[in-house]
């Protein structure tokens, strides 16, 4: 019932309704002295999940996984209210620089004005992309979006939790761009919801929670009406995708718990990957 009711709420309602409805949880949160570097709940839109511990549990697997060095270049690709960068800010070194984007202007805002103030080597930039959830007058639509950056310019680049809201041109397109902003023998991370025998057999099972059934533009959505709301793409396609654009992947992939599998890391699949050397 709450989700029908909330595909109902135009977009343009849906933050003041939640700034209304987190009002008492964020005034008890100012009274108790929250810490400056974490944003309202109102004003978090990223989705669920507890704010600092997920920052926290992604840094771990930046370094630990992807061997993120503190004075490497890093992009942050679809940055939200700064739930990675945050964390990164104790960890990046004053030579080490980050730069993030996102198509939600009031979440890169809330960035500049408590994170850069305070890190002058932490950048945000908003993009004016077209969104049917969040963004429904963004004048550039995702395929055509060009990232500004130069190539060859990141030592690390993330996406957490955007192609799993992404159609295969809009993908394709950011992978593309990845490889080109990416340095060679630069390092990236991306999470999927990947389709293999595993969380097929768990769908069709009935088990899992998000149930991929429709169809849409050669991958599947769990709502047919709004199929950004959560994608998946089959394990094969997005592996092609990455040799397609130089980009080797890092054994083993580590899969996620959002099929209900047994043997997990994170929550969506983790896919590492290594930009090829030109011969």
């Amino acid at each position: 019932m709450k989700k029908h009711i909330t595909k109902m709420i135009p977009a343009a309602l849906k933050p003041a309704l939640r700034k209304i409805y987190c009002f008492p949880i964020d005034l008890i949160d100012r009274l108790k002295g929250r810490d400056s570097l974490i944003p309202p709940r109102s004003l978090i839109f990223i989705g669920d999940g507890d704010f600092v511990k997920i920052g926290q549990e992604f840094k771990r697997y930046f370094i630990e996984l992807a061997d993120l060095q503190p004075d490497e270049r890093v992009l942050d690709v679809g940055c939200g209210i700064g739930r990675m960068a945050v964390p990164l800010t104790n960890y990046l070194s004053q030579e080490g620089k980050y730069w993030g984007f996102d198509i939600v202007k009031n979440g890169i805002e809330w960035c500049q004005t408590h994170i850069s103030s305070k890190f002058d080597n932490f950048h945000f930039q908003h993009a004016d992309i077209y969104n049917r959830n969040y963004t429904p007058n963004g004048k550039i639509q995702a395929e055509n979006f060009q990232f500004p950056y130069k190539k060859d310019y990141f030592d690390f680049i993330f996406l957490t939790s955007v192609f799993t809201h992404m159609l295969p041109s809009d993908l394709e397109n950011y992978m593309s761009e990845v490889s080109r902003v990416l340095r060679q023998g630069g390092r990236c991370l991306i999470t999927f919801f990947l389709l293999n025998e595993e969380s097929e057999d768990i769908i069709r099972a009935g088990r899992c929670a998000l149930d991929f059934k429709y169809k849409v533009d050669g991958c599947l959505t769990i709502d047919r009406d709004n199929p950004e709301s959560a994608i998946a793409y089959k394990e094969d396609f997005v592996k092609e995708l990455f040799g397609k654009y130089k980009l080797r992947i890092t054994q083993p992939i580590r899969y996620g718990s959002w099929c209900k599998r047994d043997t997990f890391l994170s929550y969506q699949d983790i896919i590492i990957a290594t930009k090829e050397h030109s011969n």
